[in-house]
């Protein structure tokens, strides 16, 4: 009841009780550790299951984990033979017979959520030979009231706090901590830190212990330089901090938005500074905060360690009785005997149970002592989901209809452990999976809740290991840009120091990738953002220049080896798809200008140049193919040609050594310029001058190429595949002529034409002409006689036979009329008999 710490007070226990108390940083924890490892047994317990953890570890590499416990609410590690417990204040088994007990930060007993559960750990928690409570020197007017048998020990800090002026988010140095109220805050400051710096920490009272610890070694380890955390830093988490920054100064303290009281503020500010080393403290300048400075009283207060004593502590019943509803209650909202304590706010738990023992259903399950406490058990499940009083309660009920008649059913646990066992998702679906789940860990640790607890104990355990893995992996992917901080962290010392390297085209600055290397032009990683393209290059340069030469070396070697696999299109020379050199109109169509492309004259002048004279190597070397073309070009330009030489060899330079007959002029040339024409290689055929040479794939390519350089124009296209015909609609290629729906290669069809002459008996006016040649060639039948009729051929057609007359048909026979520079043809009958028959309705 209200007076049941009476006992306590007036000093009815065999050991010494001492009060450590004092600011930050005074090694106050350190001292109860090593208390607790001189002891034969003892329990400490904590404000925060993460601070209870990590006492746990470093209690365990002393004494050994078969004789070490963690017990929190959530988790229970209970060897059979552990004689040191390490606890959450909730979680601290009060009457436990150990040799040492302690109580951290006991001066949050003046907490309005949890104060009555340290009021009565202060009550009511002693140890066989000691007892210590360790805190804020604000506690200790109330402790020498509360208890007096107590010794108070004072610790003074044992590096100086001082304050630092506002500074923006991009001037706060590193190895700090950025202090926000919100998680929406916290994520703003690490988006902005990610961009500006390279990324932060992420720190919550959210995070599971293993999220939280992943998120630490990521700021300890120094692979970022800031941490963004809440106020649930300033409960003892030690940290290698040099400056604290405040995004606020005020918080939602579950009733309003109040501003931080000096000894809250000072709490988190003496995060700063570890043992010797000073620290600062500050705010952050423009982040939009209300009352975001300090007033020189505050500062005054956090630096000199001097703070309003408290002049309350919350207390609650910690025996109700059960007899019935009302009197638990009763019990619950009944108020203390001591002056110096005060009632505690109604907590979750008492709001749940008031909620639902009002329902008649529920109501109705209510009968007797045990079933009442068991009740009150369950409605203090802590709510873990920060959701409020309404879905707690639906939650907390949903739990009695399974356990009003003993425990769980085998599969219900397992089914909604499973159902959270999903690691997909942002950051909000993995904070909220995690809370749910810390929830089932804390239902698991009853024994009389769940069928084989132990089972369930370790699935909860590992599916919030994986959920807090997966948590790690979206912050750090969300908040950390390892490309900016490895730059951040070693570019102040010399950029030239970082190693680079290229592989596969991927260029890794200290193992961290920044771009693609293509041949010589380094394309920045798209994700970097603009700030960091800055920060990026810096480094490359340094490093960049010797990997460039040595590239241009390698591609020099192959050149002049003939295995490199170079090409010359769309008027560039390129090397596996990066552009080398790009060419322009020169001299003439054979001597372009080449002009080295921009990621080239990034390589060092000796590097370059031994690549570019390469590069025109092989230009010349592919020109050569070019050799019967420049020739003629040459040739062109000599005087004693003559003028109608000379305007034939033009024309023949500019088609490519292809020049239709028709409007050639080569009509007007005398004997001995068509001898010259000769001389060139130059055909002259019936429909075409050409020159063999040319009218393969690879020198009409590139003499396309040539000529799109130097007039900037686009010609027909070169055929894939020399084929001697090309389906009907293929578009009209360099070196071939159409031929009714086909096409055919011009030095085809003056064969076939070639052939038709030969067919010519001398003496004899009208001949036949075998289709042989024509049909081994696949052109078809009414082609083959357009191809005839351009030549100068013209059809004969036979007599029909008489009705009466019975015989195969006369043949179908041709003569030759020369061509002249104007040929119409008319429509010509020819009989549908014999091989040619159908040539009758085909010639036009």
């Amino acid at each position: 009841m209200a007076d049941s710490f009476s006992a306590r007070r007036h000093g009815i226990h065999d050991g010494t009780i001492k009060a450590v108390l004092g600011p930050t940083n005074t090694g106050k924890t350190h001292l109860a550790i090593e208390r607790l490892c001189a002891h034969s047994s003892g329990m400490i317990g904590f404000p925060l299951r993460l601070l209870a953890r990590e006492v746990y570890d470093r209690v365990c590499a002393i004494k050994g984990e078969s004789r070490v416990a963690l017990i929190t609410g959530e988790e229970r590690i209970e060897p059979k033979d552990a004689r040191w417990l390490l606890c959450t204040a909730e979680a601290m088994p009060v009457n436990k017979d150990v040799a040492f007990a302690a109580l951290d930060e006991v001066q949050l007993a003046a907490d309005r959520e949890r104060g009555h559960i340290f009021t009565q750990h202060l009550l009511h928690l002693r140890g066989r030979e000691e007892t210590m409570f360790l805190g804020s020197a604000t506690i200790e007017p109330l402790m020498r009231k509360l208890v007096p048998e107590a010794e108070i020990v004072g610790r003074p800090r044992f590096s100086t706090l001082s304050h630092m002026a506002a500074r923006k988010l991009s001037r706060i140095p590193p190895r700090s901590v950025i202090v926000a109220f919100s998680a929406e805050q916290v994520y703003e400051v690490a988006e902005m830190l990610r961009r500006f710096r390279g990324g932060a920490a992420v720190v919550m009272g959210a995070l599971s212990p293993q999220s939280r610890n992943a998120q630490v070694a990521l700021f300890q380890s120094g692979e970022v330089d800031y941490l963004v955390a809440t106020d649930a830093i300033g409960m003892g988490l030690n940290l290698d901090v040099g400056h604290v920054a405040f995004a606020g100064l005020s918080k939602f303290d579950g009733q309003r938005q109040r501003r931080l009281f000096p000894a809250e503020m000072a709490q988190i500010a003496g995060r700063a500074g570890r043992h010797q080393r000073d620290g600062t403290f500050g705010c952050l300048a423009g982040s939009g905060g209300q009352g975001a400075e300090f007033t020189p009283e505050e500062i005054y207060a956090i630096e000199e360690h001097r703070f309003a004593p408290l002049t309350k502590l919350f207390w609650r019943e910690s025996s109700p009785r059960f007899d019935t509803v009302a009197s638990l209650i009763g019990d619950l909202e009944a108020g203390p005997a001591a002056p110096t304590l005060a009632s505690a706010p109604e907590a979750i738990d008492l709001a749940v149970l008031k909620l639902l023992s009002s329902e008649a259903d529920i109501a109705a399950t209510l009968r007797g002592h045990k079933q009442i406490q068991r009740f009150w058990q369950v409605c203090s499940l802590p709510d873990f989901r920060a959701q409020g009083v309404e879905h707690h309660a639906r939650f907390v009920a949903r739990l009695w209809q399974e356990l009003a008649h003993g425990p769980l059913a085998s599969d219900y646990a397992p089914r909604m452990i499973a159902q959270l066992d999903v690691t997909s998702g942002d950051i909000h679906a993995l904070q909220g999976r995690i809370a749910a789940i810390r929830s089932w860990a804390y239902i698991a640790q009853r024994p009389d809740w769940l069928p084989a607890r132990e089972e369930m104990t370790m699935r909860a355990r590992n599916v919030e290991a994986r959920l807090s893995d997966a948590l790690h992996a979206r912050l750090t992917e969300r908040f950390v840009n390892r490309r900016t901080s490895v730059l951040m962290r070693k570019m102040g010392v010399d950029a030239g120091l970082l190693p680079v390297g290229v592989k596969d085209g991927v260029v890794r600055v200290d193992g961290e990738v920044i771009g693609q290397l293509d041949l010589f032009k380094l394309t920045i990683d798209p994700a970097a953002r603009h700030e960091e393209s800055k920060l990026l290059l810096a480094a490359a340069e340094r490093h960049l220049p010797s990997i460039l030469s040595q590239k241009a070396s390698d591609l020099t070697r192959e050149i002049a080896a003939g295995t490199a696999d170079l090409r010359m299109e769309d008027g560039a020379i390129s090397y596996g798809g990066a552009i080398l050199v790009r060419l322009a109109a020169g001299r003439g169509v054979f001597a372009p200008q080449m002009m080295p492309d921009a990621a080239v004259l990034k390589i060092p002048p000796e590097a370059r140049e031994m690549l570019l004279t390469a590069v025109a190597g092989w230009f010349e070397r592919q020109i050569a193919k070019l050799a019967p073309l420049r020739r003629i070009d040459v040739a062109s330009c000599a005087l004693a040609a003559g003028p109608e030489l000379r305007a034939v060899l033009i024309k023949l330079t500019d088609g490519g050594g292809i020049l239709p007959r028709a409007d050639s002029g080569v009509a007007n040339l005398s004997q001995v310029q068509r001898e010259a024409l000769r001389h060139l290689q130059v055909k002259l055929g019936a429909l075409d001058l050409f020159v063999p040479a040319m009218l393969r794939a690879g020198p009409l390519a590139l003499w396309r190429q040539l000529r799109l350089v130097w007039r900037r124009e686009m010609i027909a296209p070169v055929a894939p595949v020399m084929h001697p015909t090309l389906p009907q609609k293929a578009p009209i290629m360099l070196g071939y002529r159409r031929f009714g729906g086909q096409l055919l290669r011009i030095d085809m069809a003056e064969k076939l034409i070639l052939a038709a002459h030969k067919g010519r008996k001398a003496g004899t006016r009208h001949f036949e002409i075998a289709p042989d040649l024509a049909i081994s060639m696949g052109l078809a039948t009414e082609n083959y006689a357009v191809l005839l009729r351009l030549a100068g051929f013209r059809p004969i057609i036979p007599r029909k036979l008489p009705d009466n007359a019975f015989g195969p048909p006369a043949p179908l026979m041709w003569r030759w009329v020369p061509v002249r520079p104007q040929n119409n043809v008319g429509p010509i009958m020819v009989v549908k008999a014999g091989a040619f028959a159908a040539l009758a309705d085909l010639v036009v």
